[in-house]
């Protein structure tokens, strides 16, 4: 029996992104075996209403509120043995499927994608440079993230007493005696928080952001000041 893959997408208030992320996954998607999750967080736009004109699409309301819970509810009703998370506003690789089953076939049961950004600003393409490389700074959730449902399972998710920086705090539980991979392949962020906001006052707050993760400190406090430091 094929693997299947679950793919699984947190989403708030994206109406804006919502057709042009479902006519790039039916495209990348076609003829793979691949579930296609959308899990709401209490969109007050159109976001959904869009979303439920696709019936290959399989929605739901997250019970609780912010970003790891809903990508553990989505996990939860998934069907595949592989979770793949991704961000609305990320544009995956056609090849994902095979580059995900052929890591795990490499017996790596969990990974991420090297990324650029949708603008060919010199800065931006020093930062997608080194996603590329397996640091202290990889695994967050522009990069994606495919897991093994059972692994996954086995680490109890996304700590949802993270509101900030779920991403990070789970690909370092996941470091802890297993190997992570960076398929290096470029798959496409956006780059409107550094549009709006300029490259280095973003690097300043996501320094400071890591800093504090790092320190231990309660992550409402980081994504308060995160919140309030940037336009998005």
């Amino acid at each position: 029996m094929s693997t299947k893959i679950s793919l699984i997408i947190p989403v708030y208030n994206e109406e804006k992104e919502a057709h042009e992320l479902i006519a790039h996954l039916e495209k990348v998607c076609l003829d793979k075996a691949v579930e296609l999750i959308i899990v709401d967080g209490g969109s007050t736009d159109q976001t959904m209403e869009i979303f439920s004109k696709y019936p290959n699409l399989k929605l739901f309301k997250s019970p609780k509120s912010g970003r790891a819970a809903q990508m553990n509810y989505g996990a939860s009703q998934a069907n595949g043995e592989v979770l793949y998370f991704v961000h609305a506003d990320t544009r995956i690789v056609e090849t994902f499927f095979e580059d995900i089953l052929d890591s795990i076939k490499e017996g790596f049961s969990s990974g991420c994608y090297a990324y650029s950004f949708d603008s060919n600003h010199f800065l931006l393409k020093i930062n997608s440079f080194f996603t590329k490389f397996n640091g202290v700074f990889a695994g967050g959730g522009d990069q994606t993230l495919f897991i093994t449902k059972q692994f996954f399972n086995s680490l109890n998710g996304f700590n949802e007493a993270y509101s900030i920086m779920e991403d990070f705090e789970l690909t370092k539980r996941i470091r802890k005696g297993h190997r992570f991979k960076i398929i290096n392949k470029k798959i496409k962020v956006s780059a409107r928080k550094y549009i709006k906001n300029g490259w280095l006052k973003v690097q300043l707050v996501n320094l400071y952001a890591f800093v504090h993760f790092y320190k231990g400190t309660n992550p409402d406090e980081i994504k308060t000041f995160y919140k309030k430091s940037l336009e998005f």
